[in-house]
């Protein structure tokens, strides 16, 4: 099994902060988002490779940071540099999934997290779930109220078996308040069918798009956690995870 962590945003929404920095390299109670990533991917002795996508504008970033942390873990880290240095050029979370599957000739289960992801559910549990259901599965959390999930997040609907009956990539209207939060896990058998979403000329940024399209050709599966979740893609929710983070016992 092989780990991506998706980092080649350039995080506009939290200008001036992140316009020369990668936001997943920003602190969180000391030390960087990635990190606290990593933290939950070091007790999964199935993953053998972690491999980091960002792009051409933070990769020297990148590379100070993996020469800084490698000492500290057991995982070999490998650094993908998709070919943008602006917004214009960049080529959206499934583009960069196909460009990296080509790329380094992945051939193998896929576990992907998006690099501004801060989340308490165990991985384990995740994997283990993975490895029940043999079908493409996906993290969800329950925010429990609509007007949280509206315009914001991708939601989800799942049948009383856990199996994704419906996916709406940040609707105005949702049908739930399950949000999906960016943590998936490929079986290797169906890493071509990104590869043919792409060349269906289908939108290539968001990975719910590809749920979306992806839940009418094969099984989808939800898990579903009550642990603490926040996306950073904001000033607000970075704070709110600096917050959490340095008033409780989270690490």
């Amino acid at each position: 099994m092989k780990a991506i962590i998706l980092a080649g945003g350039f995080a506009k929404r939290m200008w001036p902060l992140t316009k020369d920095y990668p936001k997943v390299l920003l602190p969180v109670k000391g030390r960087p988002v990635i990190e606290h990533i990593m933290e939950k991917l070091e007790n999964l002795s199935d993953i053998d490779s972690v491999h980091v996508s960002t792009n051409q504008r933070f990769e020297k970033d990148f590379r100070e940071w993996i020469n800084r942390f490698s000492e500290k873990t057991n995982k070999k880290i490998n650094l993908v540099v998709e070919p943008a240095r602006k917004e214009e050029e960049k080529l959206g979370s499934i583009g960069a999934l196909k460009f990296f599957i080509e790329k380094e000739g992945i051939d193998d289960d896929l576990l992907i997290v998006g690099g501004d992801n801060l989340f308490g559910f165990s991985l384990e549990d995740f994997v283990n779930f993975f490895k029940e259901k043999r079908t493409p599965v996906m993290a969800f959390f329950d925010m429990e109220n609509p007007e949280k999930v509206r315009g914001k997040y991708g939601v989800c609907v799942l049948d009383e078996h856990g199996k994704v009956i419906e996916f709406q990539e940040k609707p105005d209207n949702p049908k739930s308040t399950l949000a999906s939060t960016a943590v998936y896990l490929f079986p290797k058998e169906m890493l071509n069918m990104i590869h043919e979403y792409i060349e269906g000329k289908n939108n290539p940024d968001a990975l719910g798009f590809f749920i979306e399209w992806l839940k009418d050709k094969t099984t989808v599966h939800g898990f579903t956690f009550k642990e603490k979740w926040f996306d950073i893609g904001t000033h607000e929710t970075y704070q709110e995870a600096i917050k959490s983070f340095e008033s409780h016992e989270d690490n």
